[in-house]
Parts: C-alpha cells; structure tokens; sequence
C-alpha cells in the first residue's frame, strides 16, 4: 500500500471499529483524567513561579491602580493592627490641636505654643533610639500594649482636667512629653511586628496603606479636632481620643507573643551601640537614611510657607494652608494609587528615583509664580514622598534581622522626627541670607545633585533586588 494512505482494522468485537490510524505516526499518548487536584496543583505553580506577561494581565486594573488590600485580606492580625493604629492616630491628631488651642487660650502667646512641638520633639528624639533597643529586648506585643495604654492614660489626664477647669501651661508640657515617650516605645515595638504577620512580597502593599493612615490622620484629625473643639469643647476631643485609643488596644491584645528572635543562646538586653554598628556596616540600609537626609534637610521649603504665600502669590493666611496641605493631599493620592508599587523590585533605584522627583518638584515649585502651579508641584512632591517611604521602610523590615528591627526602626524614627526640623532651619536661614526662591531653587537642586552622587558612588544599592534583600 502506498505511503500515507489509510489502514482499516476490524475490532475483535462488537465494540464497533477503531480510528483510522496513519502509517509513519506515532500514536499520542491518552490525557490523564481531569481531577479536581489539577486547580490546586496549577495555583501553587503560579505561587511558586515567578509572575509572567500573561498572569500580570490576569490581575485586575483595579488591583494594580489603587492600593493593594491583600495584606488586610491575608492576615487577621495585621487587620486588626492597621485598623486599630489608623483610629487612635486620628484621636491623637485631633488632641495635638486641642492641646495648641488650649494653650493658646491660656496664655495668649505663641511662643508657649511652640514649646508644645519642642516638648513632643526631644523625647521622640531621645528615647526612639531607646524605645528601639527595649523593642528588641522584651516582648514586643506587651511593650506595644503597655505604651499604648500608657498614651491612653494621658488622653484621660487631659480630660479629667478640662472637665475639673484645671489650666495650668505645665500639665500640657508634661503630658506632651509623656506621650512622646509613649509613641517612642510603640512606634518601634509596632513596626517590628509587621514583617512577622505578612510575607515579604506583601510588605510594599503594607507600608503604603500605613502611610495612607499617617497622611490621613495629619489631614483629618486637625479638621475634626478644630469642629469638635468648636461644638462641645476641649473635653470632647480628649474624651474621643480615650475611645479611640481602644482600637489600638484590643489590636495589640489579640495580637500573639513576639519576642524578637536572636537565635541560639540566652537571650540579653539589646544595646543601641550594637544596633548602630549594626547599621554602619550595612551600606544599603545606611543608604535608605541618607536619601532621605537630602530630601528632608535640603529641600524642606515649609519654614518659608508664610513668606511665600505674601511675596510670591500676594496670599494670606489661607493661603499658607493650601501651601501646607498640598504635600499632604498628594501624600493621600500616592497611597490610595499606590497598587503597582508591588510590582518594583528595584527598591534601591525606586529610592533614588522618588527623592530625585522630590528635589526636582520643589525646584519647579521655587520656579512658579501662580498658584494652583505651585500647589499642583507641592502635590507631586508629596507623592514622590510616599513612594520614597514606602520602599524605605520595606528595605528595613525586610533585609534587617529580626533581632535588629526595633532599633533601625528606632533610628528611622529620629531621623524623620529631627530631619524635617534641621531643615526647616537651614531653609530660614538660607532664605534669610540670600531670598525665599533662592532657597527653595537652591534646595531642589541641591537634593537631585546630592542624591545622584550616592546613586552613583554606591551602584550596588540601585541594583537592590526584593526578590534577595541585602543590607
């Protein structure tokens, strides 16, 4: 029979008769029965393989937009966490400016107002480097239990002397103080746990949403504190930061034991010296710090709001609000858009990329003289801010030891306490000696040239992989 023509084979049976089968073919093997393992086999390959072209266009737009909530679907504890922080931050905002008002209203003078923020500024100083090191010593749930109770019994002080009509200037210092102590301890203790409760894949997503609670909690809670404040007085506003501070509480409750692992041995009490020798031999952790020194000290045009608003757009005091809310509404937008940043894993070159963006936006900003520009290039600052954040604080808890996290995050907290104010002195001073856009021209460009240099003379941080975190 010729090549390629058809053979017919009569069955052995009454089973009726075979396929036709080509000469020079091999027959296929049969397909293995469909069983209802496969999906779950086929979603632990896509678990453990990276993510291709064609699963990246699985994901939904919505999903790679707008912030990622896989962290509060994923993980109970964190839920409770970030709901709990996100309603007392908002009472403790709303209680920074009933504490301002009051003072104001009993003194009557705006120097005794500014030693409030110095009141709160120095111990955050002082004890975040302490409160790190005790983070990484004891158990950090009940150390974030006990300094939030500790907060809350502040807010009470508060209270019970607005409603005894107790005004004395040195119990708001002295409660100002105490409860800086208190966001020293927790702040530290919190963050450390963070890492604990959720992949690292997942750590992007998480930062962002706790700077879009941060970032809401500064624009709201004053606006609630002022209507508050207003309608039924100073008490109110301490007595809702008191319920508030439940969240928080019932959060770190439920949460379960976490004592930091220092591996084998006995455990002893952990040493800031050790932590910063720690972070002295760890140029990638190092250079998290630096990059956002350049932005803060260098380009901080905010001491010159009120001169700019008169000199530059002929404003008044309305205006200096929208020049220092605009920083913070892009701060919001960066993080309710914040869905493809867990895409990047060049969370180096992000780093150099956002604070570059900053430095460049408040340059553009010293260059404009209308306003809604200026407002718009304040706005496109503050987003770059969120994304600088974000990968900061994931570049911490993900390639720090876990007996280490406490005290970087305790430095993490000095330095954006301290760098915004060292700026806002040298960029008075620059002003006062040259002119406001001077400073401001000046500081944007300083920072882009500033931060380009470490990008350069340190490579290996632009090259910073996620997938294989390096200090």
């Amino acid at each position: 029979m010729p090549a390629g023509c058809t053979a017919w084979r009569r069955p052995p049976g009454p089973a009726g008769r075979r396929r036709p089968v080509r000469k020079g073919r091999a027959r296929r093997a049969p397909l293995p029965p469909r069983s209802s393992a496969a999906p779950a086999q086929r979603a632990l390959l896509r678990r453990v393989a990276p993510t291709t072209t064609s699963e990246k266009r699985e994901i939904p737009l919505r999903s790679r937009i707008f912030a990622d909530l896989t962290p509060l679907r994923s993980s109970a504890d964190y839920r409770r966490l970030w709901c709990g922080n996100t309603i007392s931050w908002m009472g403790q905002q709303m209680t920074a400016l009933a504490v301002s008002l009051q003072v104001y209203a009993i003194t009557r003078s705006t120097f005794s107002v500014g030693l409030v923020g110095l009141c709160s500024l120095v111990p955050l100083v002082i004890f975040g480097l302490y409160g790190g090191a005790i983070a990484d010593t004891v158990d950090r749930r009940k150390l974030g239990l006990y300094s939030a109770a500790g907060a809350t019994a502040m807010s009470i002080t508060l209270a019970t002397a607005a409603l005894a009509g107790y005004h004395r200037v040195w119990l708001f210092y002295t409660v100002v103080a105490l409860q800086a102590v208190c966001f020293a301890m927790n702040s530290p203790a919190r963050t450390s746990m963070i890492p604990r409760l959720l992949p690292t894949e997942q750590l992007p997503a998480a930062n962002a949403l706790n700077s879009l609670t941060s970032n809401l909690g500064l624009m709201g809670g004053p606006m609630l504190g002022g209507v508050i404040v207003g309608l039924w007085g100073y008490q109110a506003a301490y007595l809702i930061d008191v319920v508030a501070f439940s969240g928080s509480l019932y959060a770190m409750w439920r949460l379960p034991s976490m004592r930091p692992d220092q591996g084998e041995g006995p455990r002893r009490r952990a040493s800031v010296l050790d932590g910063l020798r720690f972070l002295a031999t760890r140029p990638n952790l190092r250079m998290t710090f630096f990059s956002d020194m350049a932005a803060m000290v260098l380009a901080q045009p905010r001491a010159l709001f009120p001169a700019i608003a008169v000199l530059w757009f002929a404003g008044d005091a309305k205006t200096v609000g929208l020049l220092v809310a605009a920083p913070a509404v892009g701060a919001v937008l960066g993080g309710l858009f914040s869905g493809w940043l867990g895409g990047i894993r060049r969370h180096g070159l992000a780093i150099l990329i956002a604070v570059a963006s900053w430095g460049a936006a408040i340059a553009c900003f010293g260059l404009s003289r209308h306003l809604w520009l200026g407002l718009f290039f304040l706005a496109v600052a503050g987003c770059a801010d969120t994304v600088s954040m974000v990968f900061r604080s994931t570049m911490l808890q993900a390639a720090t030891p876990d007996a280490m996290r406490g005290r970087l995050q305790g430095v993490f907290i000095v330095v954006v306490a301290g760098g915004p104010r060292l700026g806002d002195f040298l960029a008075g001073s620059a002003a006062d000696l040259t002119s406001p856009a001077t400073a401001v021209i000046g500081g944007g460009l300083a920072c882009v040239l500033l931060v380009t240099g470490l990008g350069l003379g340190r490579r290996a941080f632009a090259r910073y992989d996620a997938r294989d975190p390096q200090p």
